[in-house]
């Protein structure tokens, strides 16, 4: 794989005096999965959360990062998904980063082989792979005045996914708990990760960034409710592959990025590990 990439998207909010959200995606074109990374810009340093999945939009990513000309302090990877780490190897094998030690073992023990898996993506894939070097834990810290609210939610999109809010501003970084505007990832544990969108509903954050798509909002979470209980209620009535596929594309002609279905079907009817 070596062929040139489509421009990613960068969106900016400012959440306060001092204080801007950045958000970083890859791109919906080019059969991507608009992975999104994102950029806690402080007054003074930076955090960032995950690293992108190709090689070229991780260091594009740092490339940006750099030029807001504040120090990266740490990087918060959300869960074990390739998608979401390889491209630390790629660019940021400088920057502290912090993970859920269940996602820190996991690369300890399988990151090698999960490179090995993705042979074919040529010189997009990273070099070495990036094990985090920091725990993060259920609880609250401050950085550089911001209070950041740490949480790990189980057996959703993933086993293990970290969340993180800034109650003072209002945002909340679901990661893959939120695809916005594209198709989800889904698993078997489609109705617990419903019951933990729906109590996001219920809190008071107006800024959602996804792992997918770009930021969204209170609008984005419900509809995210909406299609995993479509799907639920296919996969319940026994629709399987290639026909469940079809369906989710039939009832959702917006959603974007369909070459995410081919990466986890096989998983979700056919026993195979996830990715």
């Amino acid at each position: 794989m070596s062929h040139a990439l489509s421009d990613p998207i960068i969106v900016v909010a400012r959440r306060s005096a001092d204080v801007r959200v950045h958000t970083f995606v890859s791109s919906f074109l080019d059969n991507n999965i608009a992975n999104a990374t994102h950029i806690i810009e402080g007054p003074t340093k930076l955090v960032l959360v995950d690293g992108q999945f190709l090689a070229p939009y991780a260091r594009r990513f740092r490339e940006y990062a750099d030029t807001l000309g504040k120090p990266i302090e740490r990087l918060y990877l959300s869960h074990r998904h390739p998608d979401h780490w390889f491209g630390l190897g790629a660019a940021f094998r400088d920057v502290p980063v912090f993970a859920l030690a269940e996602t820190v073992d996991f690369l300890k023990e399988h990151g090698e082989d999960s490179l090995g898996d993705h042979w074919k993506m040529g010189d997009f894939a990273p070099d070495v792979i990036v094990v985090p070097d920091g725990i993060v834990r259920p609880g609250e810290e401050t950085i550089d005045g911001i209070r950041y609210l740490f949480d790990v939610v189980t057996d959703t999109e993933i086993d293990y996914h970290l969340t993180i809010k800034l109650p003072e501003l209002g945002v909340c970084i679901a990661q893959d708990l939120l695809y916005s505007g594209t198709h989800l990832y889904l698993s078997s544990g489609m109705h617990r990760w419903i019951r933990v969108l729906s109590q996001l509903l219920t809190e008071d954050h107006d800024l959602f960034l996804a792992g997918h798509g770009l930021p969204a909002d209170k609008n984005e979470v419900a509809r995210n409710i909406e299609y995993l209980s479509a799907a639920a209620a296919a996969v319940a009535d026994g629709m399987t592959g290639a026909d469940f596929k079809d369906f989710m594309l039939a009832r959702y002609p917006e959603r974007r990025c369909p070459g995410i279905f081919d990466i986890y079907l096989p998983r979700l009817f056919g026993g195979a590990a996830s990715y």
